[in-house]
């Protein structure tokens, strides 16, 4: 190995041209090969460089550096040249049908949720979003759950691993916090909707999940009454599932909200009338809502005694189903092709 065998190699590389070849795309990687393969000329230039004497490797060093970039650089080019150039070497046949790309399309919980959205915003409630992974006053403190409720259990919550000298925290399990921070941050009116993922410590089947979605809603004013509350559910009802849709209310229990109530709404599927989805009695449970509680404002800091409000929420996989008859839960998560193809249709 000399320098003058090296800077004919360099000397030959750099006057290649691509227009002598013939087929282009298979002599570039012969050259890439004749150079930069395994078995090619500057590999073995590199096992005679470990022989040379020690006073000659720092020259010869740098010319053989030389010669690998110019064959790196010379081989990109062609590369280059051959992607470039390849459609105006390809016969078209323009009688053949074209093959039109498939467009994806919205999630159908996606769907249903920007349609929730879309029908609270109508009526002067606009989006909040906050973080999934909440302290433990945001998540059940400020929210009226006493210290022994079953959700501060880890057979009911994901808790984050407590580091030291800091509040406990876990995966959300409820977009209720949201409404908690706005509340915390703004003053009266608040008119909001949550929508968000949340996290249930639950086994997965066809009826429960450990992820799934929620929308809830806050309006807190001056004067605000159940008749207010009511009022949003039917016309909540209404816009979701047909003008023929009738709500009722039933008495129920939530920490945060009192009084409570949980709404049921005419079966779409039946009329009314009794089938196997409302399991013969003509309603379908939607969601859980309530007048906030007095201790739940004072907790963020609203007077109770001025403002009063109302709450509710609703899982976003139970509307789907109710929506589409989805009798299984774990398909909204599997990117079954097969079911997805179903929404295509659905703007």
């Amino acid at each position: 190995m000399t320098k003058e065998e090296i800077a004919a190699y360099i000397s030959d590389i750099k006057n290649a041209n691509i227009e002598s070849f013939k087929d282009k795309a298979a002599d570039v990687e012969a050259f890439r090969v004749k150079y930069l393969g395994k078995k090619g000329i500057i590999v073995e230039l590199f096992n005679q460089f470990k022989t040379l004497p020690n006073d000659q490797k720092k020259e010869m060093g740098q010319l053989l550096n030389q010669l690998k970039v110019a064959a790196q650089d010379k081989v990109e080019e062609f590369k280059n040249y051959v992607e470039e150039n390849h459609e105006l070497d390809v016969a078209h046949d323009l009688t053949m049908p074209a093959d039109f790309a498939q467009l994806g399309s919205r999630h159908v919980l996606s769907v249903v949720m920007n349609e929730i959205i879309d029908i609270f915003s109508r009526i002067g409630f606009t989006v909040a979003e906050s973080v999934e992974i909440e302290d433990d006053w945001h998540l059940f403190s400020a929210l009226n759950f006493p210290p022994d409720h079953p959700a501060r259990d880890m057979q009911d919550t994901f808790f984050v691993e407590k580091e030291e000298g800091r509040q406990e925290v876990a995966l959300r399990t409820h977009t209720s916090s949201v409404q908690v921070r706005v509340m915390e941050n703004n003053k009266p009116p608040i008119r909001i909707i949550a929508p968000g993922r949340v996290f249930r410590n639950e086994a997965i089947s066809a009826r429960a999940h450990c992820i799934f979605h929620q929308v809830e809603a806050l309006y807190v004013d001056k004067k605000v009454t159940f008749a207010d509350l009511k009022q949003t559910l039917l016309y909540f009802a209404k816009e979701m599932f047909g003008e023929q849709t009738q709500i009722r209310l039933r008495p129920s229990y939530f920490p945060f909200t009192e009084p409570s109530a949980e709404m049921d709404i005419s079966c779409n599927i039946c009329g009314g009338k009794g089938c196997n989805i409302c399991k013969g009695t003509g309603w379908l449970e939607i969601l859980g809502c309530g007048m906030v509680d007095p201790n739940v404002l004072e907790s963020c800091g609203i007077d109770s005694k001025e403002y009063t409000g109302f709450a509710l929420g609703m899982g976003v996989e139970r509307m789907a189903m109710l929506k589409y008859q989805i009798r299984d839960l774990r398909l909204y998560f599997e990117n079954d092709l097969r079911f997805l193809k179903q929404f295509d249709a659905i703007v």
